[in-house]
């Protein structure tokens, strides 16, 4: 638990300065109280649980405005809550190097039904989109809640040549936030993607909004939010191999920090992973971990490593029960008022019963 105003937090210095006055008070009753001729006058009037009972209710007062002074400073509480609608994107490598063996019976493979358990496991206020990428990417099934167009879509992968993952990623944020959407053509293939500008043949354009739209919608695409602050969905993105072609994923996670969208990144296959037909050639079967650790650390996400199957289904699962509850710092301030309500109608309610007043 945390405060936005702490600063109020010395009001509790009230506290000790009520309980001085309440201990004074009662030492001057005491000293009135001598005037009796005999204590065994009213003795049998007190009861037996009366000299307990008297103190109760101004305790409960006093823990009262303990807890409205808490209130007043504001206390945020990270809660657990049902997560809201939100949309995934499930970015997915479908280069050459899914044909290794080393996660049998391959990794495409082994993706593929990882993949899908992880569909069928998610709640209904979730939809997903699939991109897939390797020599370039592309769009294979939209945002839906409908399963089954979902599984049609990863059956259907087609392996190619080379790896973009900056592109399957800039694709996937295309997707999941089509009104700060960029302008891909020109990103992917006449241009290069810099920290979130255009360079073209080795010079910056200025000032250019990224979805070159005219004003206000480049303004509004260009506003940055707090990473990590954007709620309403987010991306998955799976790979075995490295960069070969297309924009860096790196910076093209620094744009998706500056829109507050995290990014979880899943680093599939083994060290020693090799493309079967092209004579054991590894280089492009190895994983570039840090770069999918750089570019989960910059959104706000996580980075996992899977070296086989069930890892992976391990990972999905977490990621499942992620996307169905989610922890939140939410303000308890009315919470602790309403306990406070509570405390003084008990303490009202306390002192009519035993003492009439």
């Amino acid at each position: 638990m945390h405060f936005i105003w702490p600063e109020l937090l010395w009001l509790l210095l009230i506290i000790p300065v009520l309980v001085m006055g309440y201990i004074r008070a009662l030492r001057r009753k005491r000293t009135e109280a001598v005037l009796y001729s005999s204590l065994q006058l009213i003795r049998p009037a007190l009861g037996p649980g009366n000299k307990f009972r008297r103190h109760i209710p101004p305790a409960l007062l006093l823990l009262a405005i303990s807890l409205v002074i808490f209130g007043t400073a504001r206390p945020s509480a990270r809660i657990t809550l049902p997560a809201d609608y939100l949309t995934l994107v499930l970015a997915m490598d479908v280069s050459r190097s899914m044909l290794a063996e080393d996660v049998p019976p391959s990794r495409i493979v082994a993706a593929q039904q990882a993949a899908k358990s992880f569909l069928q496991e998610l709640p209904d206020h979730v939809r997903v989109a699939i991109v897939s990428f390797a020599g370039n990417a592309q769009l294979v099934q939209g945002v839906t809640d409908q399963k089954e167009a979902l599984m049609t879509a990863i059956d259907n992968f087609q392996l190619q040549r080379g790896t973009a993952t900056g592109s399957g990623l800039l694709v996937a944020l295309n997707t999941l936030m089509p009104e700060s959407a960029v302008d891909l053509e020109t990103v992917l293939y006449g241009a290069e993607f810099k920290s979130g500008s255009l360079v073209v043949q080795g010079s910056a354009l200025t000032g250019r909004a990224l979805d070159q739209r005219p004003a206000p919608a480049a303004a509004d695409a260009a506003k940055t939010m707090p990473v990590g602050s954007y709620t309403a969905g987010a991306v998955i993105l799976l790979s075995d191999g490295r960069r070969t072609i297309g924009p860096d994923p790196v910076e093209v996670a620094k744009w998706a920090a500056s829109k507050g969208v995290r990014v979880y990144t899943v680093a599939f296959g083994t060290p020693n992973g090799f493309i079967p037909g092209l004579e054991g050639f590894s280089f492009y079967a190895r994983v570039d971990e840090e770069s999918l650790q750089k570019v989960a650390e910059t959104t706000g996400g996580e980075f996992f490593r899977a070296t086989n199957a069930n890892e992976l289904a391990t990972i999905y699962q977490h990621l499942s029960s992620k996307f169905t509850i989610e922890r939140r710092d939410t303000e308890v301030s009315a919470l602790l008022a309403a306990m406070a309500a509570l405390l003084v109608l008990l303490a009202m309610g306390l002192s009519l019963k035993w003492f009439r007043r």
